[in-house]
């Protein structure tokens, strides 16, 4: 199975499956002489990590991650980082009654069809398992986006569940990190707390879609055609367990506006020029305008659910499938961590991306 790779100077490898001994990553293509440790990684890992509270799901893992190379006197050498983290709440037994059944909504008959083997352990790589891995290597991006832009910060939130959405008049930055679903209205959390608890003791799950901002952003970052900022940004969040569509910006929202409702106009003020709004989610011709950067994506819901379910077997035998385990109702919760993670990622690839072929940015305003 080839394809565990992205990035293209700073490039993250991840390997491992939900079941087996360990997961990680190698990231290869962070600068030398940032400071890095494990407790810095581990900040991020603690958001994503499952059994935080009733909303996700209850396998108990401390996801402790461990650097084992490209590290020396706490900062990086240049060379390869490999990152571990140990599993050690599995409970394969959970899942030997679909040894040989396909679970409705997993990528299980995908790969079974694609590879003529699949590891049913909780889904091996296909499982969100593997997204601590991207949270540990977005730990490393962050701490080299801060040696180089210290001024940029990347902050995911929920903004809605189901067909719950959250009050934009209640925004509150400060908001998001109390809450079980990381979301800046508080009302709203109230709200989420008694639908997705009615929900789980239903035996049933829910979507939700997750925005990822990213402010202080440098102008300059991507390149027109093929190295477009936004495609790598839709790619990277595309990539993420469960999700199913992405946006940039006012996304699909934009078809409905007219040309001079969507053009963000330009002023010029005392300390340079501005624009007067965002639709573009902080990119114009696949290039970073200063502004904040805005991406959004929906996550289906979590196809492990104890509703029964038809499907086959191998043999093409009908069968009702219950899915055992422990699994989050809203999968959306600890996507956040991980849209962050890849939002760190592409912004740090496309500084050096930027750095090694222009140097700054050309074109003086004013």
């Amino acid at each position: 199975m080839s394809m565990n790779s992205f990035g293209h100077l700073f490039r993250v490898t991840t390997w491992g499956e939900s079941h087996g001994p360990a997961l990680g990553a190698t990231v290869d293509g962070c600068p030398p002489g940032v400071a890095i440790d494990a407790a810095m990684i581990q900040h991020w890992l603690d958001k994503r990590k499952p059994g935080q509270n009733k909303f996700t799901t209850q396998r108990r893992e401390p996801d402790e991650v461990e650097i084992l190379s490209g590290v020396f006197d706490g900062v990086s050498t240049g060379t390869p980082i490999q990152l571990m983290i140990k599993n050690t709440d599995q409970r394969s037994k959970d899942y030997g009654d679909i040894a040989e059944t396909f679970r409705p909504g997993h990528a299980d008959i995908t790969y079974w069809q694609k590879y003529g083997i699949r590891d049913y352990r909780g889904g091996g790589r296909s499982s969100a398992r593997e997204t601590a891995a991207r949270v540990a290597a977005g730990g490393v991006a962050r701490e080299a986006i801060k040696s180089l832009c210290p001024d940029v910060q990347i902050t995911g939130y929920m903004t809605q569940i189901g067909p719950k959405t959250i009050a934009r008049n209640n925004f509150d930055w400060d908001e998001i990190e109390k809450n079980a679903f990381w979301t800046p209205d508080a009302k709203a959390a109230e709200d989420w707390a008694i639908y997705l608890d009615e929900l789980r003791k239903s035996h049933d799950s829910v979507g939700a879609v997750i925005e990822v901002v990213a402010r202080g952003v440098p102008v300059g970052l991507g390149a027109p055609i093929y190295g477009k900022l936004d495609t790598d940004l839709a790619a990277a969040m595309m990539s993420i367990n469960a999700v199913k569509g992405v946006e940039i910006g006012d996304g699909f929202a934009a078809a409905a506006l007219t040309g001079s409702e969507n053009a963000d106009e330009i002023y010029m003020g005392n300390n340079g020029h501005y624009f007067g709004s965002n639709h573009a989610g902080g990119i114009l011709g696949g290039i970073s305008t200063g502004q904040d950067l805005i991406v959004r994506f929906a996550v289906k819901p979590t196809s492990s659910i104890l509703t029964p379910r038809n499907s086959i077997k191998k043999s093409g035998e009908p069968i009702e499938v219950v899915t055992k385990g422990r699994h989050d109702p809203c999968v959306g919760i600890r996507a956040v961590p991980v849209a962050e993670a890849m939002m760190a990622c592409v912004i740090l690839d496309h500084m050096l991306l930027h750095r090694g072929q222009i140097g700054g940015n050309q074109g003086m305003i004013g």
